[in-house]
């Protein structure tokens, strides 16, 4: 039979125990390697106050130490510890027990709900919209005259001649719809193999390491679909493209890091990145992560170009004065407002794990928050993006992207409330810290979510132009 050692830490006051004995650990001695076995511990005893150490006895009623008493007292009490090995217990359930004892799973529950609630309501909408509205305009189109009442009725297919014309900085674009796209991969498959107890929220490492590993391994999706979209767009500088999707975000982070690493290193901090743990990284980044990205833009400028279900005209069509609810900063500033309330309660929770030190293991939850977040970004985007055609507004390409990308400016507002409301940070080298892996995840969250809105624009609007017919 194994020995295990039971470290007990004494408490401080009588009425501390049963919260002691609730979170003791037991740590097996003859185990090879550090390992800690986690033992949930129900006591299932009393304890007796004896007035006289010379007569032990464990009978009579419990008894208290009352407020007022301020003598010294000497307490004797007894205790006896039995271990039951658990076996029905699964390896990818073995941190349940902490979710069960843990007084936030009400609110993360509060947040699904009102995550719900949130999809809920803009389903409606796009379902009104698609199902009622839209479907109306379609029949009507098809079946009669193009007449000039229509036209003025029915303002989004005036503008079929330009709703596919390449926007401004269209290689830039494309760029970051590359990286968007190896980012929410990335963050699809870490948070998939978190949700089901591959990744051990003891280590907290592991997460990061799998992410890194998994953007550096997908580059090839990055590169095709930055290429595919940029000749889409009718760019030929296909290798100008490459470089810049593979140079232009990783060199950002990058950059970051070693300005944060290098005051971790003036400050003496054990935390400090070793020289040699950079140069990997930037081996893995030029050798493994550059020709991957360079791969798929070689697939990708190969296939032929994406076929638009209408015609671009040659001469611009006049965009009507808009007025201020049809602008393009109101929609952009009010598209990230419902992501960002899917997201907030988790935000709270994910930003006490990094700078309290706490143990965050809901990666369930925070896997149905992602789908939701997907969702509200798309349907957020496609419902702004149909008022703006309304509005005989064709230049969607840009602000499709900046609407549901705005939602990483609310991020960072409430990082920055987060740093002055709930830390106690002093000193110039430790905000700067703060705000700096602070605009890391504000730039990968942006690029993720305006990714997920450019796209989902992109069917939403080759769909309705691909069933209308246009003379």
């Amino acid at each position: 039979m194994t020995k295990h050692e039971l470290v007990i830490f004494p408490p401080t006051c009588f009425s501390c125990c049963l919260l002691h004995l609730s979170k003791w650990q037991l740590h097996p001695s003859n185990c090879s390697g550090p390992q800690t076995v986690a033992a949930p511990l129900t006591p299932l005893y009393h304890f007796s106050l004896i007035p006289h150490e010379n007569h032990l006895t464990c009978s009579g009623p419990p008894m208290e130490i009352a407020r007022e008493h301020t003598e010294n007292l000497s307490v004797t009490y007894t205790y006896s510890v039995r271990f039951e090995e658990n076996k029905s217990i699964k390896w990818a359930s073995r941190w349940d027990y902490i979710l069960e004892s843990m007084p936030h799973t009400n609110i993360q529950w509060f947040s699904i709900m009102n995550s719900f609630v949130i999809v809920l309501f803009l389903s409606g909408m796009v379902a009104m919209i698609l199902l009622r509205t839209l479907h109306k305009d379609i029949i009507r189109y098809n079946q009669a005259s193009f007449s000039e009442e229509i036209q003025e009725d029915f303002g989004w297919k005036l503008v079929h001649g330009d709703v596919f014309r390449p926007p401004r900085n269209r290689m830039l674009l494309s760029a970051f719809l590359g990286q968007g796209i190896q980012v929410l991969i990335m963050t699809f498959i870490t948070l998939f193999l978190a949700c089901f107890g591959f990744l051990s929220p003891a280590n907290r490492g592991a997460l990061m390491t799998c992410a890194v590993v998994l953007w550096v391994l997908l580059g090839t999706p990055a590169g095709y679909v930055s290429a595919r979209m940029y000749k889409t767009l009718k760019g030929v500088n296909w290798k100008s493209n490459f470089l810049l999707t593979a140079l232009l975000c990783p060199s950002v982070v990058f950059v970051d890091f070693f300005f944060i690493n290098l005051i971790l290193w003036v400050e003496g901090s054990s935390a400090a990145i070793s020289f040699g743990t950079l140069i990997g990284i930037l081996a893995m980044w030029f050798g493994i992560s550059v020709p991957l990205t360079f791969l798929g833009a070689y697939l990708g400028s190969k296939k032929k170009q994406f076929r638009c279900p209408v015609h671009t005209n040659q001469i611009p069509r006049h965009i009507p004065q808009q007025s201020f609810f049809t602008k393009p900063l109101f929609g952009i500033i009010i598209g990230g407002v419902l992501p960002f309330g899917c997201i907030f309660i988790q935000l709270f929770f994910i930003l006490n794990s990094i700078w309290s030190h706490q143990m965050y293991f809901m990666f369930g939850f925070l896997f149905l928050v992602f789908i939701i977040l997907l969702i509200t970004c798309s349907e957020a985007t496609v419902l702004l993006c149909y008022f703006h055609l309304c509005a005989e507004d064709y230049h969607w390409w840009w602000r499709a992207f900046f609407t549901s990308g705005f939602t990483a400016v609310y991020l960072f507002i409430y990082a920055v409330h987060y740093f002055f409301t709930k830390l106690q940070i002093t000193g110039i080298a430790s905000g700067i810290l703060y705000f700096g892996y602070t605009m890391v995840m504000v730039l990968i969250f942006f690029l993720f979510t305006g990714t997920i809105g450019f796209f989902s624009c992109f069917w939403f609007i080759t769909k309705i132009y691909s069933v209308v017919k246009v003379d």
